[in-house]
């Protein structure tokens, strides 16, 4: 029986290779991206050890907790990195002082400002010999004042400066506008992988970032022999318990380890959604294979069962060639799973936040992975064909003719499908009533979505006969052609079915996360748009940093400006939930913010009063008059909790954030004490050129109008927008090669009937355009059945978002479906080039003699 599988494999090959392909596609995704992961976490390790090379202890100040920023004052200075150099083991010491700033380009733009990890600076501390061996010196001088600075290599070249230039940045507050003087190079994986890095001198980085005479670290080499664990004990027993502590290096290297892990693997979590998307639909393809296999050899089946063998041999023959199949497809897929891992970097790295580059890392993982579920699919979707062989008695040898499927057996199926999608439909229809998307509407969404897919492809033999004449109306129109390419659709419903399953399960994913991307973005921007009153929205990119007091006077000066409300933001906890809040000016607020209460009024705002939006109330059960502890900003200890009483709900609003609060609340208890990071600007004209030029141009800001905001939220939903065609692409790959099998296998099943057709006179162009349309009539179904069920579900699940968004409606976005419907349709016509050409090229004799 091994022999016949083998057999069977090289004599079915050019059969085989479609589902060889569907396998690849799925293997190629999930070796690729595990060999993605291996590879730039040893990247990222590669360089982590090019830092801290020659390290073996490294210490770093204590704060307070929930200290301010403005009150955290490190001892590290030179008295204690002469004592740590006094220290056994120790051979030398080296002061550090870092920090972050926002460096504007030559041309004013902001440089990689959203990469909130990758704006580092540093000071230039040289060490007995003159020099940074933390920053090398390429070309230039070190910075001697406060008007000076050098770049890293990178960060000069993408900001189109050279020496002598004016550079402009900021670190919290005024724009500094400083000499460039030096270049440096650096291994700094943050600012290789798209971050920047500015170097001033010792005096003028402890200033910006410690204190004068501090520092923010300090490195400790040892001398040979010199255990890290014991010279790091040593080290701490000369610091300040309570305000230093002292770690090896290889502790500091694993702490950034868990940050990279999990970098890379949010990384690879959209190439391992594809795999699995792929797979799932390529497992119908395989089903579908492997059905019309055991169909077209019955005859061979039962002289086996004849001749002696066993029901288990049987499906042990079918699972062998299911298992060969596989292996081939893993290491095909393993082959092109690295030419995906090595174009992942390029793809998913952005401008501002670039992945490093390195030789790709073959582990273990991904090779057992590929060869695991290429065979484990494979094998397990030619199951059920095998259980179908197994059924075959041996007086089938003896008949002609496929024997079609019992009535029974439909009627059973099509009532399980019936009841299948009757309960997706109503775990779906649960949701009418939902008013958040909570975990469990969530789950319960999903779950519906998954029963109903379910049903359908259940439930698709048996609408296959209704739709497809449906279709054929369209089709019937084309002639003798297009009648028979119906009544070959309709010849063989299960096959129909299951080649159509695999467009309708891409079409339903597609239709449903384009119809749910679309409404959420038109809600997106409505809201933001709803929520805002003032034309100009002039903030910082994080609450860590502020406007400076200059800044908004200046602001508040600009002719044509009628109200410039100044917003601090910060964090705020009630409980184990936080959230954001705002505090505002309760006199001005409503000229820059357009709130909607439901109870209350934004005049009752001042001291130890808050509103809160519809959503925070509902998720911690407050309401108008209530009484809670809350705490905002990182205060700790008995003084972190404070009582607030509720004087408002609002609908929520993007602008007012969770909760609203007296400003002045806010800015004694915030991160930054006494700031503000939001002045939203109302008035007349076009401000945008006068307002950049109040700020002074800071990079450190963003100024936005009303219309650029909208834009800003809509943007949110690009992710999405990749996914949807990303899907797309996947099931249209996938179905193609679907059809292309089922209608290859289709013409050598029917070859002596082309052959009578090519007799009774019909020609090689009416053949092509019989395996045309019967093409399209499959893929029409297929397209039909994944719409209704997408559309469904979307309709269904976008309430979830109603109570979230109260501007969400559903909305359906008529160019994304037009565009999926024809390129779903186009599939059907691109599917059945070949089969078509083959089906021509059969003369009459060749026919009748082939058959």
């Amino acid at each position: 029986m091994l022999r016949t599988s083998l057999r069977n494999v090289l004599a079915h090959k050019a059969r085989l290779i479609m589902t060889v392909l569907a396998v690849c596609l799925g293997v190629a995704f999930i070796s690729g991206s595990l060999v993605f992961a291996d590879s730039t976490t040893a990247a990222y390790r590669a360089s982590m050890a090019r830092d801290y090379a020659g390290i073996a202890v490294t210490v770093d100040p204590k704060y307070p907790v929930g200290a301010p920023a403005g009150e955290r004052t490190s001892v590290l200075d030179d008295a204690l990195t002469a004592r740590l150099a006094a220290v056994p083991g120790v051979a030398s010491a080296r002061p550090s002082v870092d920090g972050s700033v926002t460096l504007a380009a030559k041309d004013g733009s902001p440089m990689r400002a959203g990469n909130a990890m990758g704006k580092l600076a540093a000071g230039y501390v040289p060490g007995p010999d003159g020099k940074d061996a933390r920053h090398p010196l390429t070309a230039g001088r070190a910075p001697r004042d406060g008007g000076e600075v050098a770049l890293d290599r990178g960060t000069a070249k993408a900001g189109g400066y050279a020496l002598g230039d004016t550079v402009a940045l900021a670190a919290d507050g005024p724009v500094l506008k400083l000499r460039l003087v030096g270049i440096v190079s650096t291994s700094d994986t943050r600012v290789t992988s798209g971050g920047t890095l500015a170097v001033f001198d010792k005096a003028t980085a402890q200033k910006l970032f410690a204190a004068p005479g501090r520092y923010t670290g300090i490195d400790l080499s040892a001398t040979p022999g010199t255990d890290p664990f014991d010279l790091a004990r040593r080290a701490g027993a000369v610091l300040p318990a309570d305000r230093a502590e002292a770690t090896t290096a290889t502790a500091k290297a694993d702490q950034q380890s868990v940050f990279i892990g999990t970098k890379t693997r949010s990384y690879s979590r959209l190439p391992l959604l594809f795999a699995v998307v792929s797979l799932f639909i390529g497992s119908f393809l395989i089903i579908n294979t492997f059905t019309m296999l055991v169909t077209r050899r019955t005859r061979e089946i039962a002289l086996l069962r004849a001749i002696g063998a066993t029901r288990r041999q049987v499906v042990r023959s079918v699972l062998a060639e299911a298992a060969l199949v596989g292996l081939a497809a893993s290491v095909i897929g393993f082959g092109l799973g690295l030419g995906v891992a090595a174009a992942l970097p390029g793809l998913l790295g952005t401008g501002e936040d670039l992945l490093p580059s390195g030789p790709l890392v073959i582990g273990p993982a991904p090779v057992a992975a590929s060869l695991s579920v290429g065979v484990g699919v494979t094998v397990l979707a030619a199951w059920l064909p095998s259980r179908r062989a197994a059924r075959i008695a041996p007086v089938e040898a003896m008949r002609t003719a496929e024997q079609p499927p019992s009535a029974a057996l439909s009627r059973i199926r099509g009532a399980v499908g019936a009841a299948v999608v009757l309960l997706g439909a109503g775990l779906l229809l649960s949701l009418g009533g939902a008013k958040d998307a909570s975990d469990e509407n969530l789950r319960t969404a999903m779950l519906g979505c998954g029963v109903l897919v379910t049903g359908l492809i259940l439930l698709a033999p048996l609408l296959a006969g209704p739709v497809v004449r449906l279709i054929g109306r369209v089709t019937g129109r084309f002639g003798v052609a297009g009648g028979l390419a119906r009544d070959n659709a309709l010849r063989d419903p299960r096959r129909t079915a299951a080649t159509a399953v695999a467009l309708m399960i891409s079409t339903a994913l597609v239709t449903g996360l384009a119809v749910i991307e679309h409404s959420s973005s038109r809600a997106l921007d409505s809201q933001a748009a709803a929520g805002l009153r003032a034309d100009y929205v002039i903030g910082t990119r994080d609450t860590t940093t502020a406007v400076d007091a200059a800044a908004v006077r200046r602001i508040a000066a600009v002719p044509g400006v009628s109200t410039a409300s100044a917003v601090a933001d910060s964090g705020i906890s009630v409980g184990a939930r936080a959230g954001q809040v705002s505090g505002v000016d309760p006199k001005s607020v409503e000229a820059v913010m357009r709130l909607r209460f439901t109870s209350g009024s934004a005049k009752d705002l001042g001291p130890g009063r808050i509103a809160v939006s519809a959503s925070f109330a509902r998720d911690n059960r407050i309401g108008t008059g209530d009484q809670v502890r809350a705490a905002i900003g990182p205060g700790a200890g008995e003084d972190r909790d404070r009582p607030y009483t509720v004087v408002g709900v609002y609908q929520d609003n993007p602008t007012a954030q969770d909760v609203l609060a007296d400003r002045a609340d806010v800015q004694r208890h915030g991160y930054l004490r006494d700031s503000v990071q939001r002045v939203l600007v109302a008035g007349s004209g076009d401000l945008g050129g006068r307002l950049r030029a109040a700020v002074d141009n800071s990079p450190l800001l963003k100024v936005q109008s009303r219309a650029q905001l909208v834009r800003e939220q809509a943007g949110v939903a690009g992710d999405l927008i990749t996914l949807v065609f990303g899907l797309l692409a996947i099931g249209v790959v996938i179905s193609a090669l679907g059809m292309v099998n089922t209608l290859a296998m289709s013409v050598a099943e029917r070859t002596r009937e082309i052959g009578v057709l090519r007799a009774v006179g019909m020609d090689r162009a009416g053949v092509r355009a019989m395996i045309r349309l019967e093409s399209l009539t499959v893929a029409a179904y297929g397209t039909l059945l994944g719409l209704a069920g997408g559309l469904f579900g979307a309709w269904k699940v976008s309430g979830l978002a109603n109570g979230a968004i109260p501007q969400y409606s559903f909305s359906l976005p008529w160019g994304t479906l037009a565009l999926v419907v024809l390129l779903s349709l186009a599939v059907g016509v691109s599917a059945a080039a070949l089969p078509a050409r083959r089906a021509a090229s059969l003369t009459p004799m060749h026919a009748v003699a082939d058959a």
